[in-house]
């Protein structure tokens, strides 16, 4: 196997870090500040900051824009709206990429890089019909409009999918969709103008064919977002989680992706490329936070000595310096493995668990580390004055998004005890 990237990307690569190093870090901070601002005083901190917009304006002008684009979509799509003008990327060309934007709040979206959106406009590249890629991917792939992903429900365990309740019913030539989601992430946003639905439509089917995604515009009638949540007293401005009830909400039959039933082959489509990016840029995270570690330890005297002298800190940077590398590599190989199973045409057993492994991986990784960094912030560090504390929260959940560990480990402990199953007959 081969990580080296392409001349192409190594190019992209040191363009997207300068961009990062010499436009989003020195402003991020008063953006955010006014977020905080801006909800302290009980105004409106969800409409994006304009530093954002003008920021977006600046990644274009210099090709960097739609970075996540896939390999495979070479197309119209990638000439009209992808980096450079040029092709997309293979996954292990844009898991560093991902990672250059991960340490920044702000890169993802200026880059139109972030999640929920770059999940779904892979689905509507893959899985949309023309009408609906030019209805909603192409206003999303210029950063004209954000998006929503509504599959989790409050009132059943989420884990597993199929239990999903929410219905979408067929009545003539419409879908009625009923239901309640939450933690849909990006429904904050004024922007947020289209969801991607998943609901029940025949529980009489196949527990994986029982499901069907529909398109569902945010302004359809019977769409309600009932509140935001928080996760551990972070909003995430301007994206955010929302819990949002459907009631008798009718949209065309054509909202339909790909086909009633088929909202598995979907998700299994959507959440492996997925996992790399969140778990590139949760590495991006810890590399942030053992930067801001290095330079608080080298700074701070406590003691009569450096932070860095005392207390086995020495100790504790090198093992995160350790487990970073070795969290890349990991990742880099499951990438490496999704691109040789999309040049076969079809998902291996190699990387359907080597996707899996990194999603346990990485975020309890990142935790570590950043927890490291905070500890040598002491009381600063649980504070807004540093990014740690929201880092921590960021980390913490991707534990459980796109699927709790729990559920990535028994994929992993299938895959071996199936393989060994085989060995001995």
């Amino acid at each position: 196997m081969d990580f080296t990237l392409s001349p192409r990307a190594a190019d992209l690569l040191e363009r997207v870090r300068t961009f990062v190093a010499d436009e989003v870090t020195p402003v991020e901070p008063e953006a955010h500040r006014r977020i905080l601002a801006a909800r302290e005083a009980g105004g409106d901190s969800w409409t994006p900051d304009p530093v954002i917009a003008e920021l977006q304006g600046k990644a274009r002008e210099q090709g960097l824009w739609n970075l996540f684009l896939p390999a495979e979509h070479a197309g119209r799509y990638a000439a009209d709206f992808g980096t450079d003008g040029g092709a997309g990327l293979s996954n292990v060309d844009y898991a560093p990429l991902a990672e250059a934007m991960g340490g920044s709040m702000l890169a993802p979206l200026v880059f139109n890089c972030n999640a929920p959106d770059t999940g779904n406009m892979e689905v509507l590249l893959r899985y949309g019909t023309e009408e609906q890629k030019e209805q909603w991917l192409e206003p999303l792939l210029r950063g004209e409009i954000r998006s929503a992903f509504c599959m989790t429900e409050p009132e059943v365990a989420s884990s597993d999918a199929t239990n999903m309740a929410a219905t979408a019913q067929i009545e003539g030539d419409e879908v009625v969709v009923n239901g309640r989601k939450w933690f849909s992430t990006g429904v904050g946003n004024p922007d947020c103008k289209i969801l991607v639905f998943m609901g029940l439509t025949d529980p009489e089917a196949d527990r994986h064919s029982r499901h069907t995604m529909v398109l569902v515009p945010r302004d359809a009638p019977g769409v309600r977002v009932e509140r935001m949540l928080n996760t551990m007293g972070y909003y995430d401005e301007p994206l955010g989680h929302g819990e949002v009830t459907f009631d008798d909400v009718r949209v065309p039959a054509s909202n339909i992706l790909l086909g009633l039933g088929r909202a598995f082959e979907i998700a299994q489509g959507r959440l492996g490329p997925g996992r790399v990016h969140h778990c590139m840029r949760a590495i991006g995270l810890a590399e942030r936070a053992l930067e801001l570690a290095c330079r608080r330890a080298s700074s701070r005297t406590a003691f009569g000595k450096p932070l860095a002298n005392l207390g086995g800190n020495r100790e504790r940077i090198a093992d995160a310096r350790i487990a970073i590398n070795r969290s890349r590599l990991l990742v880099l190989h499951a990438a490496w493995l999704l691109d040789e199973s999309q040049r076969a045409g079809a998902m291996s057993i190699e990387a359907l668990s080597a996707v899996s492994e990194i999603k346990v991986e990485v975020p309890t990784m990142a935790l570590g580390v950043i927890d490291m960094a905070i500890q040598l912030h002491g009381g600063a560090g649980m504070t807004d004055d540093f990014p740690l504390a929201g880092a921590w929260v960021g980390a913490r959940s991707l534990r459980l998004a796109d699927g709790p560990d729990e559920v990535h480990r028994n994929v992993v402990a299938k895959i071996e005890l199936g393989r060994h199953a085989a060995a001995r007959a």
